[in-house]
């Protein structure tokens, strides 16, 4: 029988430097351009368009 050998286990511990503040903050001012976009085409198309 062997005698128990010394293991050494290096760990390496990786952060990831993530910001949920900035993507949520990125999720609204890009929700914001859709809905203002929505906003536009339906003005058009329900109030403009009709007048042609």
């Amino acid at each position: 029988m062997e005698p128990m050998k010394s293991v050494d286990i290096e760990q390496k511990r990786i952060e990831q430097k993530y910001d949920k503040g900035l993507v949520a903050s990125t999720f609204i001012r890009y929700a914001a351009y859709i809905i203002i976009t929505f906003g536009l085409l339906f003005f058009l198309v329900r109030y403009v368009f009709p007048r042609f």
